[in-house]
């Protein structure tokens, strides 16, 4: 077992040691009523032949059948703690595995979707569940259950337990030096469900644009071939699994055979009495149980080391962005400022020596074309990124040096597509946190001028949202975002506005709900309609990655050849084009 996955083992069974100690016990307890029950029944047979009182035979029956009782209930109680620790374990991993997600940079995010992502953290998982609930115990139950049976078939006549040995010695080897084409297979096959997961969530998310564009037969076609793929690659692992575990039965029966024959012919010559022979049988019979167990548990972990190593590639991924070390942040309304900022996703510079500065309680209009850089920017303020070079200040001091916790809370933001959750307003707007009073939240409303619009609403704060509940529209789910933003009280608010139209009624509760969000705070707000910029006491127009234009609003608006003044002369339609 590699080092790395004895050290997965270790992380998280050594919180569930009560458990292994007492699914290991009852593990023994179970092979030694198996070892003991041929025993007991050779006992009944060589006395019942030779003439046994029926009372002795009776009890020496009795005894037989408890010990069998009590194998299956050591056997049953056993699986049920395995179960229970498998799922302690496997859940742990997969809090540990979000959590990390969740740490890792917007670099990681922009690799892998979230389809792939939950196949890793779920899917991956659930296949190496057996890994951790019984893999070691069961092995080395498996390996003490074969010795016992071995030395057993030793004490008995010493040709049949060589012959038994010999047979069991070829079939280790061959499951400890045979696995490599099972594992490779069924690596590919856990990549493969990854695959189909990414998928299926891309192309679901996508349904409307796939729709309205008629590219249902193109998605279907894709559909296809990721499934194609998938059945490929499961058919391969299955087969090599199915191979493995056919080579260790064929071993076995040919064992048990030769064993058998061999019985036969020492019971034959008198060298062995009849229930001698019963008892190399049955214990041949229970030969093959530990090693089919062992074949078994070690094809399981062939299978499991495809999602053992995806697991294990996922958990030393590490983050460019790493917490500061803790440097304090002013309360209220911050200043902002990018001093000499590059960026690039990949080799192409997004932002270029970008330098910019936002006094407290300022609020600063941003434009620019698509690609220009707006939405990096409100990334670079949040740490889902770092610049390449240059440093993003906030008070004055640089956003590195700072706790990520405590940079995010001084931080909110409204962005064009809201994430609604299946739960109630009242969950969506305090994100599931009960101990918020309902009182807290009806002042938010309130403060908002959204009080009206709450009680509109059939069961108010109450009232359930997401896919199974009210659906909202893009301008109410944007009122739901600035309450989220509101109750953190932050000192920064960066706003990025719907595109598209709203209804009057709506746009005025925004536009209104904007006005009270950003009083007493420092804005930013990404703008898509002029109205938005009325409120602004500084424009910054970013081109190709750089600053085109920065400065006073009413300075700008006065100046024929400023980008902005001409912005506010050909009017909204040309600023719609820039967003």
């Amino acid at each position: 077992m590699p080092k790395l996955d004895r050290s997965l083992l270790a992380t998280y069974l050594r919180p569930q040691w009560p458990r292994v100690l007492l699914l290991g016990l009852l593990l023994f307890a179970a092979i030694g009523l198996q070892l003991a029950n041929p025993q007991i029944a050779r006992a009944f047979i060589d006395q019942a032949q030779a003439g046994e009182e029926l009372d002795r035979l009776v009890r020496i029956a009795v005894l037989f059948l408890g010990a069998v009782a009590c194998a299956q209930a050591a056997t049953v109680a056993e699986t049920y703690v395995a179960e229970q620790l498998g799922w302690r374990t496997t859940n742990a991993l997969r809090t540990d595995l979000v959590r990390h997600v969740l740490d890792l940079d917007g670099s990681f995010h922009a690799r892998y979707t979230p389809g792939e992502l939950i196949e890793r953290i779920d899917g991956d998982v659930s296949a190496i569940a057996g890994f951790f609930s019984r893999f070691v115990v069961s092995v080395v139950g498996s390996v003490v259950f074969l010795a016992g049976v071995l030395v057993l078939l030793f004490r008995e006549d010493v040709r049949i337990g060589a012959l038994l040995t010999a047979f069991a010695v070829v079939v280790f080897v061959f499951m400890t030096r045979g696995g490599g084409f099972v594992r490779s297979r069924a690596r590919r096959a856990r990549a493969a469900a990854s695959d189909l997961s990414g998928y299926l969530e891309e192309r679901l998310g996508g349904l409307p644009d796939i729709k309205t564009s008629g590219a249902d037969g193109h998605a279907m076609r894709g559909l296809h071939r990721v499934l194609g793929f998938w059945f490929r690659a499961n058919r391969a692992a299955w087969g090599a699994s199915g191979l493995y575990s056919g080579v260790v039965g064929v071993v076995l029966a040919v064992g048990m055979g030769a064993a058998l024959a061999s019985s036969a012919a020492l019971y034959t010559s008198g060298a062995m009495t009849l229930g001698t022979v019963y008892l190399v049988f049955r214990y041949t019979r229970m030969l093959r149980d530990p090693l089919e167990q062992l074949t078994r548990q070690m094809n399981s972990f062939q299978q499991a080391t495809g999602g053992l190593v995806r697991v294990q590639e996922l958990l030393a991924v590490t983050s460019r962005v790493t917490d500061g070390p803790g440097a304090p942040l002013g309360d209220g309304a911050h200043a902002v400022a990018f001093d000499r900022v590059w960026f690039a996703y990949a080799d192409e510079p997004v932002l270029r020596d970008v330098s910019w500065r936002l006094e407290p309680g300022e609020v600063l209009g941003l434009l620019g074309r698509t690609g220009s850089g707006k939405t990096t920017m409100s990334r670079l303020l949040f740490r889902l990124y770092d610049p390449a070079s240059g440093a993003v200040l906030l008070d004055g001091t640089d956003i590195r040096e700072a706790r990520l916790d405590e940079l995010r809370s001084r931080i909110g933001l409204v962005t064009q597509d809201v994430q609604l959750f299946d739960g109630t307003l009242r969950d969506n707007v305090t994100l599931f946190d009960a101990s918020v009073p309902d009182a807290a939240l009806t002042e938010i409303f309130g403060h908002l001028g959204l009080d009206g619009w709450l009680r509109e609403l059939p069961s108010g704060l109450d009232e359930y949202l997401g896919a199974s509940g009210r659906g909202l529209s893009a301008g109410e789910a944007q009122l739901v975002a600035m309450a989220r933003v509101f109750l953190r009280d932050p000192g920064l608010v960066v706003l990025d506005e719907a595109s598209s139209r709203l209804d009057p009624a709506t746009e005025r509760l925004l536009e209104a709900a904007i006005t009270r969000l950003l009083e007493g705070r420092t804005g930013i707000v990404i703008a898509h309609r002029l109205t938005t910029l009325e409120r602004a006491d500084a424009i910054l127009v970013l081109d190709d990655g750089g600053v085109a234009e920065l400065g006073p609003r009413t300075t700008l608006a006065a100046d024929a050849g400023s980008r902005y003044s001409q912005l506010l002369r050909a009017g909204e339609l040309v600023l719609e084009e820039l967003a």
